[in-house]
């Protein structure tokens, strides 16, 4: 029995979304748009029927009434004011049926934990999520407290430890997003996030994605002494990112603001504290899978960072890819201490913990830098089970932690060790898990890796479980023809390369020559990718876009060779130097000089650079020490240590030997050497030295910013001028126009007089309004038009009053009303009040639209109901057709342009410039109904957006 009343309800369920999923499809526009059917995977109990489903009050009552006839019941009339969700629906449905049950609703949706068909985990349902957001949303309704990230200040036990939910990330970040929104952000505008490691950060990241805007990370500032090379390279990211609001912290903001005269596009630098707890709502807004997530800059390792293009697409389709292969369940933890503005501490590290549920816990990389053992003391403490870092770190562990700090260390928890994000060591594989074996760390744990930002981080991962592969192959034929052939063990002649695994599900690798014809077994070839993952190009950059993308396959520019269909990285193409016949690996240098005393280890690059007398490539070793510069003879030695070992490993001397102070050899944000740059340090006779003063570059920099400085101060200077004489002529206008209005006897008189002072203030303000199509509106036998309008600015209904004809009709919303002075001169010209917020009353609103055409007033509607700053046609509410509909009126598609840009949504600073208005061909109803009017609505709207010139936002 209980058996068949579970799937009576269980049915009912699937039933009663079945038909909210035909509604929001017929409410899709089947032309145009080309967006068909993307609200109806939205369809779930828990969805919004506003915001998730766009269901206006319209829609909600002919649901209401499909509901009634599909079951066969009479719902109350309070259903359609209180239901905000199916879930409402079907509870409403199971206590007014008899067959289904009051407790139906049980199954669905309930204090946010539910889902179709019953309790549904939340990481199941992040498996049909297309944004992070969503994914975000999932883990905030259904499971809002549990712990998403646990910050340390310091390291284990050492400071404060701060927890972030998943309910409170999604909490702060709608405040930040609001915030953003006030600050002028417009949906697909860019934001700079200069931040350490934080909870801040999560936050602001967060927001501005719900705010519609890209993120674009970037490393804040580590040293004084590089403070101006560090500026002037995010000056560059920032004006090609065209990043309009920079989010730093106070420390760096005086120094921030810098940068605005650089970046023509930056408008605002804040704090985030700035963005914590705004007041305001913020607008959702659509967004699609393959919506930019962020802007990725590449490390800048071989050359000028470029901006990877991410959407949320190729990010989700690798986190998918790599759980997998990692096998992530709801008892991992990952412990992380990479920075955020790295790939691999942001996707792998955050992204990876909030797609699949588990916890982060997150450390500062200084925190990390300082004391390595805090690494392995978080992954004791907090059982981690995921963590990853470069292959520096590991080193530095080997270096830096004491059998007496690893006292009592138990690391049996670590089951997967990813190494990636640059050259993995053979030597720090195979030497980190022996030195921590006696702490539980399995072999298998070490698990090498491949990636890069171009493929959204992963490309490539050691199975799990699996010991790491290290392949050795024969120096001279490697070196010599490209051909890895094995080497015997223990030869003094090999050279030796980390399997860095297999590509990762749904994507593909390939190592192809010069002329881009694929290699064969063991012969090396640049590496080239493909997948759902790849990115699409980079920003604003076609030059290096045409580079990257082959066909349908990216070219990494890393070089490697394929063994049993596992790959093996070999270096970087750039990096590759040719000297005497001979191709030689600059990691191999750079490893074999590091471990000599005197070097600082892994302040080492090695690089060809041309030699301006006899212009062949020479061999240059540049070097860190700490050896001070009057010591000749100390020095001497080094440099000729550093050639014996060059010579010993790869058969040929440095040509130069170059040894710097600490902190001279150039690297990326990430830690990387930038060896091209070092290499231009030589060519240009670079002059070892201490840095420059930190005031001393302030004043540099800030210098550099006078001229446009003073360029932006007039444009600003000349707008304010004529947002204050717009302004004047309104203030000054206004008065009488009102007492006039108030004043005549007749509708028509009054509504002469509101169009006649539209124009004239069109005229004082410089503003060309041109008119196209304006004899579309000529009078018909049959009555007056419904004319709808695209709504961009406060400003169109005076540009519309100013070219409409006189017998038009305004809808406006019911909360003018309010305001005795928009109430009494809104009605005295005539204009429709509708409530926009009460369901119940659709209906009722509907009437008063259908009076307004019998008078033979045209009635004029704004479909998207309101007005936002971004770009772009909103969805558009069912009224105006369903009136269309009902009374056979034809409805003139009107399209104003130019109003958002002279006056944006929220703000009330006017910009000089001329506005236009295109009256379309009109569209006649074919029918009566529900179906008639959503066919009417999706002609409307393709002809509008055919001129309206902005995207299609109907998400």
């Amino acid at each position: 029995m209980e058996t068949k009343q579970r799937q009576a309800r269980r049915a009912a369920l699937v039933e009663l979304l079945e038909v909210v999923r035909e509604l929001v499809d017929e409410l899709e526009p089947q032309s145009g748009a080309g967006q068909s059917g993307r609200r109806s995977e939205r369809v779930r109990l828990g969805a919004s029927l506003g915001t998730d489903l766009g269901l206006d009050s319209l829609a909600r009552a002919e649901l209401v009434g499909r509901l009634e006839e599909r079951f066969g019941v009479t719902l109350p009339e309070r259903t359609l004011a209180e239901a905000e969700r199916p879930s409402d629906l079907l509870r409403a449905v199971a206590q007014a049926g008899e067959g289904v049950g009051a407790e139906a609703f049980d199954l669905g949706y309930q204090g946010g934990q539910g889902g179709q068909g019953g309790q549904v985990a939340a990481r199941e349902a992040v498996e049909g999520a297309a944004t992070l957001i969503e994914v975000l949303d999932l883990y905030a309704e259904r499971e809002p407290d549990r712990r998403h990230i646990l910050y340390l200040d310091r390291g284990p036990g050492e400071g404060a430890e701060t927890e972030l939910t998943a309910g409170a990330l999604r909490r702060r970040a709608q405040g930040a997003a609001a915030a953003l929104q006030a600050m002028g952000l417009d949906p697909g505008q860019a934001v700079g996030l200069m931040l350490p490691s934080g909870l801040d950060y999560f936050v602001a990241f967060a927001g501005v994605l719900m705010a519609g805007g890209v993120p674009v990370p970037l490393y804040p500032p580590m040293r004084p002494s590089q403070l101006e090379d560090h500026l002037g390279r995010q000056a560059k990211i920032l004006d090609n990112a065209r990043v309009h609001i920079l989010v730093t912290f106070p420390e760096v903001k005086p120094l921030a603001r810098l940068l605005r005269a650089r970046v023509p596009d930056l408008e605002r630098v804040v704090t985030a504290a700035e963005l914590d707890g705004a007041p305001a709502a913020f607008v959702r807004t659509p967004i699609d899978a393959d919506d930019t997530a962020f802007l990725q800059y590449t490390s800048g390792s071989t050359g000028v960072p470029k901006g990877v293009v991410l959407s949320h697409r190729n990010l989700l389709s690798n986190l998918r890819s790599m759980g997998e292969i990692l096998h992530i369940g709801e008892g991992d933890v990952v412990v992380s201490w990479l920075p955020l503005y790295h790939d691999m501490g942001l996707i792998g590290a955050w992204m990876g913990s909030l797609y699949f549920g588990v916890p982060l816990v997150l450390m500062s990389p200084l925190a990390f830098l300082s004391k390595p053992v805090r690494w392995l003391r978080a992954i004791h403490r907090y059982r981690g089970s995921l963590s990853a870092a470069p292959n520096f770190a590991y080193e530095l562990c080997l270096a830096k932690v004491s059998p007496e700090e690893a006292e009592g260390l138990d690391l049996s928890s670590w089951r997967v060790a990813l190494n990636g994000a640059e050259p993995v060591s053979p030597r720090s594989v195979v030497g980190f898990s022996e030195r921590f074996a006696g702490h539980g760390l399995r072999p298998e744990a070490m698990m090498p890796v491949y990636g890069l930002a171009e493929s959204s981080l992963a490309v490539s991962f050691t199975p799990p479980d699996e010991l790491p592969k290290i392949d050795l192959v024969d120096r001279e034929t490697f070196q010599g023809r490209g051909v890895a052939a094995p080497a015997s063990p223990g030869s003094p002649n090999a050279l030796s390369f980390v399997c860095c695994g297999r590509p990762i599900p749904r994507h593909e690798v390939r190592f192809v020559d010069e002329d881009g014809r694929e290699v064969g077994e063991r012969e090396q070839g640049r590496l080239q990718f493909r997948g759902p993952s790849a990115t699409a190009g980079y920003f604003r950059n076609p030059e290096a876009t045409a580079a990257l993308v082959r066909g349908e396959w990216l070219d990494s520019g890393d070089l490697g060779y394929m063994a049993e269909g596992e790959i093996y990285l070999t270096g970087r193409t750039k990096d590759l130097i040719i000297h005497a016949g001979r191709n030689i690996y600059p990691q191999e240098i750079e490893d074999a000089v590091g471990d000599l005393d005197g070097v600082r280890r892994g302040c080492v690059a090695a690089f060809a650079a041309r030699d301006e007398v006899s212009g062949p490539e020479r061999l240059v070793v540049m070097a860190e020490t700490r050896l001070d510069a009057a010591d000749g003879a100390g020095r001497a030695e080094l440099c000729r240590r550093i050639e014996v070992t060059t010579m010993d490993l790869v058969g040929v001397g440095p040509d130069r030997v170059v040894l710097v102070p600490p902190h001279s050899v150039p690297k990326t944000s990430s830690g990387k050497l930038r060896r091209g740059t070092a290499r231009r340090m030589v060519e240009r006779g670079y002059v070892s030295g201490p840095g420059r003063a930190v005031w001393w570059q302030v004043v540099r920099m800030a210098a550099a910013g006078v001229l446009p400085s003073l360029r932006s101060l007039r444009r600003r200077l000349g707008g304010v001028v004529y947002a204050m004489w717009f302004w004047g002529l309104l203030g000054l206008t206004a008065p009488p126009l009102w007492l006039a209005v108030w004043a005549l006897p007749f509708r028509g008189l009054r509504r002469g007089v509101v169009r006649g002072f539209s124009r004239l203030l069109a005229r004082l303000t410089g503003t060309g309004i041109r008119v196209e199509g304006l004899e579309h509106l000529k009078d018909r036998p049959g009555g007056p038009w419904v004319i709808t309008a695209n709504h961009a600015s406060y400003l169109d209904g005076f540009v519309l009053a100013a070219v409409l004809p006189s017998t038009a009709a305004y809808v406006v919303k019911s909360e003018l009303r309010k305001s005795p002075v928009s109430h009494v001169f809104l009605s005295r010209i005539g204009c429709v009040f509708v409530e926009r917020f009460d369901p119940a009353r659709g209906q009722q609103e509907s009437e008063k639209a259908v009076e307004a055409l019998r008078r033979g007033d045209h009635l004029v509607i704004f479909p998207e109901g309101t007005l936002q700053r971004a770009p772009g046609l909103q969805p558009f509410r069912m009224g105006a057709f369903v009136v269309a509909a009902r009374t056979g009126t034809p409805v003139v598609p009107v399209v104003v342009r130019g109003t958002r840009s002279k006056l944006r949504g929220g703000s009330w600073f006017p910009r000089p410039g001329d506005l236009e208005v295109v009256v379309r061909l009109p569209v006649e109803p074919e029918g009566e109904g529900w179906r008639a009017a959503v066919r009417l609505r999706d002609r409307v709207r393709e002809e509008m957006l055919a001129r309206v010139g902005e995207p299609d936002l109907l998400g």
